[in-house]
């Protein structure tokens, strides 16, 4: 198998490169209005918010903020196949402008939006990240009534394009094959995720052009993206990313056999993602050997519970719950080439023996 990866650096905002219903999947991240770090961005595509934010006229300023978003979102109508799934990672904002501290609910602008262009909504999932800072409520501390909560989640919300789900030939090996694990779904599919931990957004400047990369990154982790890409698509389906950054749903979709397209607007972070990129390799196997050798655990405790198995893998020979994972199988990356923004990758089937 040979699946094909790339990068535009430019605005999202035209993605005139891909042809209309031709995206099976979107997982993306993009940059949350009212967040300070990201006030120097949204200034720059439209002088009227830093006017705003200088005003102190914050819910201008807010909606503003996605009227920029909603450009790309129009894009992300146009391409998604019907049946296809849109995944956006986005939290809310909390911030003091002038003497008023608020909340600002980017979710929900979000999600109106999708749901005024026809897209059915999902169930969304919280992406609770764990923090253990002493200093993290606010207000007025222990004395009532105006403290704030604190705010420790972030939204994935899901949409689907239409009423209609995709359409597949009866017993498609390619979806079969594509599977997940029965306490996979248990997990993947809850409402609250909180055992992904948060990835570090800081970048190291000193390695890169100075004056042309940001602070931070924004980026979710990969495990996030690779979970996602595993329980909305199929082995060789196309994956969008119209907030590309450092490039993690496309590392996702290399090392789980989709092909991907990113849409970046600064050309800088190239360069960390082909860091990134040199460890690939390795990181597949790593995904890999820990999804399968996790299932065999699994198995070996619910064998403890006295519950019968009925079932066995094709590929791997190993207990499996369910009939329709009988023909599970994963790809191991076994060369990575490079052509300018283009990555092209080849896959084997991944040979696993129980320990």
């Amino acid at each position: 198998m040979e699946t094909e990866h790339k990068v535009y650096f430019k605005n999202s905002t035209d993605m005139g490169e891909i042809e209309a219903n031709s995206i099976d999947l979107i997982i993306t991240s993009p940059p949350y209005p009212m967040i300070e770090m990201w006030d120097q961005l949204f200034s720059s595509l439209n002088k009227e918010i830093k006017q705003t934010l200088q005003e102190e006229n914050s819910k201008q300023a807010f909606n503003l903020m996605h009227q920029e978003l909603r450009k790309v979102w129009r894009e992300v109508v146009r391409v998604l196949k019907p049946g296809g799934i849109v995944c956006i990672n986005i939290g809310d904002a909390t911030r003091k402008i002038g003497e008023c501290f608020q909340l600002f609910p980017n979710h929900i602008k979000v999600s109106s939006y999708f749901h005024e262009n026809d897209f059915v909504e999902l169930p969304c999932i919280l992406w609770r990240k764990p923090t253990n800072s002493p200093n993290k409520f606010l207000g007025s501390g222990m004395i009532p009534p105006n403290a704030y909560v604190s705010l420790e989640h972030e939204y994935i919300l899901i949409f689907r394009k239409g009423i209609e789900k995709r359409k597949f030939t009866p017993k498609s090996e390619k979806r079969y094959n594509s599977a997940f694990f029965w306490e996979e779904r248990n997990k993947w599919f809850s409402d609250i995720w909180q055992d992904i931990k948060g990835t570090s957004q800081i970048i190291n400047k000193t390695n890169y052009n100075q004056n042309q990369i940001r602070e931070r990154s924004g980026a979710y982790p990969l495990e996030l993206a690779y979970r996602l890409i595993n329980m909305f698509s199929l082995y060789e389906d196309l994956i969008l990313d119209p907030f590309w950054g450092t490039g993690t749903t496309s590392l996702a979709s290399m090392i789980t056999a989709r092909n991907s397209i990113g849409y970046e607007i600064n050309p800088e972070f190239m360069e960390i993602f082909k860091k990134n990129l040199k460890n690939i390799i390795q990181l597949n196997d790593e995904f890999n050997k820990d999804r399968l050798n996790q299932h065999v655990s699994n198995m070996k405790n619910y064998k403890k519970l006295n519950k019968e198995i009925k079932y066995r893998s094709v590929y791997y020979k190993f207990p499996v719950i369910t009939n329709q994972e009988r023909k599970i199988l994963l790809y191991k990356i076994t060369k990575c080439r490079a052509v300018k923004n283009k990555f092209i990758l080849n896959h084997q089937i991944y040979d696993f023996n129980i320990k």
